[in-house]
């Protein structure tokens, strides 16, 4: 039940992008096309999930023995900075294919706030479900990552959507561009407030 939640809790209720604004460059950059937002989405899920992962264990078997957790903002960006070059280094020999259909996104999601914000949240929070708090498991951790990829993805795609309906449509000179994105990004954002009661 507990996963359950934090699913839930992770998609809808605390979206990364809608509710917590991280990974904002990328959801008003990359949003243009559907196409390169379910890249991104796929790249940004992978990454998140991986990051956490080895964040986690570096934290608790390196960081947390050895006394130096204050150490972990810095130790957290070299390792998914270098996550990314070896997953990048990886898809390119395994399947050229991927690779290209990825392309610029995996470099840019060394500099994704998002990344980081989910292996710190997940050391440094305290979860609330079941009426108790307590710090996540590394199963859980794993899940909670997923599941918050797995909402900026959400996010994205359906951001992507709206955006490529209103490129269709006639907008006022004023709104054009970056103006209304954000007008439709404040009404995303709004719709997700919806399920702010569920968990």
């Amino acid at each position: 039940m507990e996963y359950i939640l934090i699913i839930i809790s992770a998609i809808f209720v605390n979206n990364i992008l809608l509710a917590q604004f991280m990974g904002i460059c990328p959801f008003l950059g990359v949003s243009n096309k559907l196409s390169t937002a379910v890249g991104m989405s796929g790249a940004v899920c992978f990454v998140i999930t991986l990051a956490t992962l080895v964040t986690y264990l570096f934290q608790y078997y390196v960081l947390v023995p050895l006394g130096i957790e204050f150490m972990q903002t810095i130790a957290f960006i070299l390792i998914i900075a270098a996550l990314v070059q070896m997953v990048e280094i990886v898809l390119k020999k395994v399947s050229p294919a991927l690779y290209q259909a990825l392309g610029i996104f995996l470099p840019l999601i060394t500099t994704n706030c998002a990344v980081l914000g989910v292996a710190l949240m997940v050391v440094t929070k305290e979860f609330t479900y079941g009426g108790e708090p307590h710090m996540l498991n590394l199963g859980e951790s794993v899940v909670f990552a997923f599941a918050t990829s797995l909402g900026f993805g959400l996010a994205m795609i359906l951001f992507a959507g709206l955006r490529e309906q209103i490129a269709l449509n006639k907008v006022p000179k004023a709104f054009k561009g970056i103006p209304i994105a954000l007008v439709t990004a404040s009404i995303l954002a709004m719709a997700f407030m919806g399920f702010s009661g569920l968990v």
